[in-house]
């Protein structure tokens, strides 16, 4: 049995580099918590707290069906900690080396990386304005904004801008107003990218939905192919992000992300607080 079932309604608390997340195992049936009830539980004040919620399911060409959520309550096309979550229960409980897990942005590859390490494949990038989506027609490498950022989808969309020093940024003020720039109908998340060599970087990030998190990998996944585009960085690099560190590497098959994950605890959502 699963560490995540359990009687009522229970979750367990996971995070990949401090990019935390409630993950709630729906294979035995049940509907996904509402928006608003997502948002409640995010607060970190009086709900549980997290940057994602996720949950998996059973489903008939994979291994899993996994959907995930940002903090505010919006659907969240992608989430690569949380899919290396999720792999690592599942590789753990079945004892595979490798999964199949199907998201909104399609199946991707998980694999034991061995060292307690979990890799996934977060697919090709998405490199066309129209599917990012951008508003309008631009050189996804050189946006009219001011930075210079480049465009990247990753089963989100992504800004990301390379700087020389990425502590002297102000992320809460900086990742705000970008996020809803009218250039991302769907508002985005953004990179601060200091490169540090061919094959390490130094990452800080603001969440679409969520704000400033510790790591995240998809954002972590465009930030590296957008220094790649840039001619800044290999395809395979270290990725500093302020939880820790990722390596990325850009095959021919997509876009790899390896890196730690970690169960924190598991419980059970009241129903007294689902109701309140």
């Amino acid at each position: 049995m699963s560490y995540i079932q359990q009687a009522g309604l229970p979750f367990a608390k996971m995070h990949g580099l401090g990019n935390d997340f409630v993950v709630i195992d729906l294979r035995g049936g049940g509907d996904p918590p509402a928006p608003p009830l997502v948002a409640r539980l995010a607060d970190r004040n009086q709900g549980v707290g997290f940057d994602q919620l996720a949950t998996f399911e059973t489903c008939e060409d994979a291994d899993a069906r996994l959907r995930f959520w940002n903090a505010d309550g919006s659907v969240s096309g992608a989430c690569g900690n949380a899919t290396r979550c999720i792999a690592r229960v599942l590789l753990d409980e079945t004892g595979q080396a490798s999964l199949r897990l199907r998201t909104d942005h399609g199946i991707l590859l998980a694999e034991d990386a061995g060292g307690g390490l979990t890799r996934v494949n977060m697919g090709p990038p998405v490199l066309d304005w129209r599917a990012i989506p951008l508003a309008r027609e631009v050189e996804i490498d050189h946006l009219p904004i001011e930075g210079d950022p480049v465009a990247t989808g990753m089963g989100n969309p992504h800004m990301t801008f390379f700087v020389e020093d990425a502590q002297a940024v102000d992320l809460a003020a900086f990742g705000a107003a970008m996020e809803h720039h009218p250039l991302y109908p769907e508002r985005t998340n953004v990179e601060i990218v200091q490169v540090l060599s061919r094959d390490e970087v130094l990452l800080r990030i603001w969440e679409r939905g969520t704000g400033a998190t510790l790591a995240s990998g998809s954002c972590s996944c465009a930030a590296v192919v957008a220094a790649a585009r840039r001619g800044l960085t290999e395809r395979r690099v270290r990725v500093n992000v302020p939880g820790g560190m990722l390596t990325i590497d850009w095959r021919e098959d997509g876009v790899w992300m390896e890196g730690p994950t970690a169960h924190v605890f598991s419980g059970v959502l009241t129903p007294e607080w689902l109701s309140a």
